[in-house]
């Protein structure tokens, strides 16, 4: 796989990688038994640019908005909804901030709209594989989107793809747009149409279009009131409350800051990339507004699930910072230096650590090697001729000279996802070497994690390949029924729920999918069929909450129709 814009990143190749090497033999004797071949997202690393807007300029005014100039938040908020899709079906998409990356480096303005030249230079930048190009047009309430892919190595231009619906459909359009994309790179992508649509769905248009105003407006406040009202709008949506807390941190604003990012962290999320970006901005935040306890409690949090050498430190600094002798942050300062050798900040916070308890001659050596990376670093130089020459030398006002640990403030986010990716490399290996049956269950039970969270089109992805590795496993049938039921594609949610129950489930399963088969049936109105599946799924676990209130609601509406005037017997009518 290639790796996006290596010149700017520093990467956390030291822990990660230790990882790597202690799994390489796991890796390789998985990929031989196995002969799993490589994922083809693997290379589908994407550059989506904003659209243009072709919508002519003597169009009328829009219907819904009164303005033709005010669809033009949509040109930033597609490669928004098209990077979250890509994202989740897999591939790699190149963030706003990658692209504003490149587009600094070519010395073009942030509002620049690329030729198509000058598009493949930014791709080339950036490494990515493939440059999305798009545009959209309105005509009344209709919307029409269109793209098409370019592929950088070959210099090949798709046909175009074109999506069309009503403008308050958006989002929708935006889904199927990406579905269509997906399929067009991986023709073997296995996930349904309807679960890309329902993807987002919790998130109102309005509450999108004044997220992606506040990621575009320019004046600070502005921004902060736009993003604060998609907040309000939708008070889930997770990007907003991000780029509110990053603005608020920008601003100095840490109190606040910290309250948006645990807005988004959930800890029974895990892995969540949005979460742990939230939970590190969220520790610098605490620990600029002094509150080190929940500063380390979040540093740690996201350093149980990628341990970089950032993370590390920063939970080594609150540690620190809260003079907690009891939790020595020297082991924390050692780890961060072992996964980044070539960081002197690392070397320099442990020289500091190891000089404030005693360690005189190793924090000299530390320092020492500080200054060889960084020659000119003048802090470091003062407390080297301060500790070489009397190491109990106080300062002018009679203190210890002690210079405090420094902090990371910059989350790297593509230095976290190649991290995760890595490990998520790691763990598929793991999981190719087991037994199918075994492969199934445990990937079964990751897609039902995500299910749990919302996230339809990871926990298909999840499903999908459980039973791509064994096609009898009845939790993964029942896991799609399920997926399928709650992206409204009620035929294929029936079938996968029977193909559960065909294969002898345990009972946890079978009540899954009998609970899916009633709440489909009762939807359709097949109320005899409804009743008989509600209780099948009583008599399994009579104490179910769901299986009851189910039962109830169906013989309510059985109910309703026996007694409706189109179904009573007419008293007065002739036998």
């Amino acid at each position: 796989m290639k790796t996006s814009h290596t010149s700017r990143i520093h990467h956390p190749i030291g822990l990660v990688l230790q990882i790597l090497v202690c799994a390489t033999i796991l890796v390789f004797s998985a990929i031989s038994k196995a002969q799993t071949p490589a994922d083809p997202t693997n290379e589908h690393i994407l550059l989506v640019l904003p659209f243009d807007n072709l919508t002519p300029a003597t169009a009328p005014a829009n219907a819904l908005t009164g303005s033709q100039s005010n669809l033009d938040w949509i040109r930033e908020a597609a490669p928004e909804i098209l990077n979250s899709r890509f994202t989740s079906a897999g591939f790699i998409p190149l963030t706003r901030e990658d692209r504003l990356y490149a587009l600094d480096h070519l010395g073009l303005p942030e509002t620049f709209q690329p030729s198509r030249a000058t598009a493949l230079r930014i791709a080339q930048t950036l490494d990515a594989n493939y440059i999305l190009i798009g545009s959209y047009s309105e005509s009344g309430t209709t919307l029409t989107l269109k793209a098409r892919i370019v592929d950088v190595a070959k210099l090949r231009l798709s046909d175009e793809i074109t999506q069309s619906g009503e403008l308050a459909q958006l989002i929708p359009l935006l889904n199927s747009l990406a579905w269509r994309i997906t399929r067009n790179l991986d023709p073997h992508f296995g996930v349904g149409e309807e679960t890309f649509k329902a993807a987002g769905s919790k998130i109102r248009l309005d509450a999108f279009e004044q997220y992606v105003r506040g990621l575009t407006e320019h004046d600070t406040d502005e921004r902060l009131r736009h993003l604060k009202r998609a907040t309000e709008l939708s008070p889930n949506f997770t990007e907003a409350w991000v780029a509110t807390g990053k603005l608020q941190f920008a601003n100095q604003q840490y109190e606040q800051a910290a309250v948006s990012f645990g807005k988004v962290i959930h800890p029974e999320n895990g892995s969540d990339p949005a979460e742990l970006e939230a939970g590190f901005y969220r520790g610098l935040s605490l620990i600029f507004s002094g509150n080190y306890p929940k500063a380390e409690e979040a540093f740690a949090a996201v350093a149980r699930i990628l341990p970089l050498p950032e993370v590390v430190n920063n939970q080594a600094v609150a540690i620190s910072r809260r003079g907690r002798d009891a939790s020595n942050p020297i082991a924390l300062f050692r780890q961060a230096t072992a996964a980044d050798p070539t960081d002197a900040d690392y070397h320099f916070n442990l020289a500091v650590s190891l000089h404030r308890h005693g360690d005189k001659a190793e924090a000299l050596t530390e320092l020492a090697q500080t200054l060889r990376l960084h020659p000119n670093d003048s802090e470091a130089k003062a407390a080297e001729a301060a500790w070489s020459v009397n190491p109990e030398k106080a300062a002018p006002d009679g203190s210890p000279i002690e210079p405090l640990e420094r902090i990371k403030r910059t989350y790297d986010g593509a230095a976290f996802r190649q991290a995760a990716l890595m490990m998520d490399q790691v763990e598929a290996a793991r999981l190719a070497a087991l037994p199918a049956a075994e492969r199934a269950a445990r990937l079964s039970k990751s897609a039902h994690e995500k299910l749990d969270r919302g996230l339809l089109l990871e926990s298909e992805r999840g499903y999908q390949a459980a039973l791509a590795a064994d096609d009898h496993s009845a939790e993964a049938h029942a896991g799609l029924a399920q997926v399928r039921e709650r992206a409204g594609d009620t035929e294929t949610a029936r079938k996968e729920a029977r193909a559960a129950l065909d294969r002898h489930p345990n009972p946890q399963t079978s009540l899954d999918a009998y609970l899916v088969l009633a709440r489909v049936d009762l939807a359709a109105n097949r109320l005899p069929e409804a009743r008989d599946e509600a209780a099948e799924a009583i008599k399994l676990d009579a104490s179910n909450r769901a299986a009851k209130d189910l039962r109830k609601t169906i013989d309510a509406r059985i109910d309703t129709r026996d007694t409706s005037p189109t179904t009573r017997p007419d008293p007065t009518a002739k036998p």
